[in-house]
């Protein structure tokens, strides 16, 4: 396991963080909640404090496993584990488990232990197909004092006892929230796919609007899954993003629409599509292809079309998700219709990051060269209820 100490739940911690954070701080997070911190946070980004931190820029030399931990240089990191999973009986689920950090200063005066440099958030979420229901927990804690943290030598993460670390070639994904959640472990699979160009993934035209973005897109993935309180042995594939960088999305930019498919006959897929506040597609819009081999070419966003086919409108938000998508990609032959396997897949993250979006596991028909297709996979969507995504991500 990761070498810190690791409570056994992150809640309950408030009052001993707002310690180190200062009056005001303090008084923010005992009156407004854990998740004001970030939104003040996002605030004072927005007004200059990404000054000390790095931009993402071309000429990134990867290495790995080094590349896989913490790069504490740039304002913003996370790691994104998402899966379909089936039990011997055939009962379906899918999963997600994303570690976020936020930098909130690069290099603090104070030497206290408690002095706050990071911010680590965390969700968890398990789609029970069978039951049409999704189970979700997050988690926010400080990078201090081994609450919560990220090694930066190697793939190490943790926010409380949930963690993901590297066991030989294999990642070790466990997070559990009283009666669910899940232990797992994820083989390497078809190794790392860089995105854009050498890694660099570009999301806006302005100076350093990208980050550093790759995937292992095909991740054999065995162990337990825990619901109702019960541990099930389960087996399936699972999808890892790691992405860092400081500046993301430009201010006419509301949110994106994001796809990480497994066809049954090889290829993987990744597709986002950035929307402007006008509804039209940002032409930073991109996506990869990897064949069987590992071979991965990259997608411009002149070379393929989403159009929606079915919304679901949250009851709760009012935010209306496109949940069936048709996608097309003329010089591969290719189109794909994408369907929610649960409509309400939607997560209220309010405790940690803030943000309201839809994330969740979807299936996948279509053709490519002529021959029919099937798959599993994931679609995130953001932007449709809450705060504009280039407010949580300012330039």
């Amino acid at each position: 396991m990761v070498a810190a100490w690791k409570p056994e739940s992150s809640q309950g911690r408030t009052g001993l963080g707002c310690l180190a954070l200062g009056v005001g701080w303090c008084l923010l997070v005992l009156v407004f909640g854990r998740a004001a911190v970030l939104t003040v946070q996002a605030q004072e980004s927005s007004l200059g404090s990404n000054q000390g931190w790095r931009q993402a820029a071309p000429g990134h030399v990867w290495q790995f496993p080094r590349d896989h931990g913490n790069h504490p240089e740039y304002r913003i990191e996370w790691w994104y584990y998402t899966g379909n999973l089936v039990t011997p009986e055939g009962s379906r689920f899918g999963y997600q488990v994303t570690f976020f950090r936020v930098g909130v200063d690069p290099a603090p005066d104070n030497p206290s232990r408690w002095a706050v440099r990071d911010l680590f958030m965390a969700h968890l979420a398990v789609t029970d197909v069978e039951t049409g229901r999704q189970l979700m927990a997050e988690r926010l804690d400080r990078g201090a004092v081994g609450w919560a943290g990220a090694r930066s030598d190697t793939l190490a993460v943790w926010n409380g006892d949930w963690s993901v670390e590297l066991d030989g070639d294999s990642h070790r994904l466990a997070a559990v929230d009283h009666a669910f959640g899940v232990d797992l472990r994820l083989e390497s699979g078809r190794g790392v796919t860089l995105h854009g160009v050498g890694g660099l993934s570009r999301k806006g035209g302005g100076t350093g609007n990208a980050s550093q973005y790759y995937s292992m897109t095909r991740m054999p993935t065995s162990g337990r899954l825990r619901v109702d309180g019960a541990w099930v042995a389960v087996t399936g594939t699972s999808w890892m993003d790691h992405e860092f960088g400081t500046t993301f999305l430009e201010t006419s930019q509301v949110g994106w629409d994001w796809f990480s498919l497994q066809l049954d006959n090889g290829p993987d897929l990744m597709l986002f599509q950035l929307r402007r506040a006008d509804g039209t597609a940002d032409s930073h819009s991109a996506g990869t292809w990897v064949e069987s081999s590992g071979r991965a070419s990259p997608i411009e966003a002149t070379a393929f079309t989403l159009r929606p086919l079915r919304r679901w409108v949250s009851p709760s938000t009012g935010g209306h998700y496109p949940i069936e998508w048709r996608i097309e990609l003329p010089g591969r032959q290719t189109w794909l219709e994408v369907e929610a396997v649960v409509d309400a897949q939607e997560l209220h993250t309010k405790a940690s990051t803030g943000v309201t979006y839809w994330e969740g596991a979807v299936a996948v028909r279509g053709l490519t060269a002529g021959q029919p297709v099937t798959g599993v996979g994931y679609l995130e969507m953001t932007g449709y209820a809450g705060r504009p995504m280039s407010e949580v991500f300012p330039d």
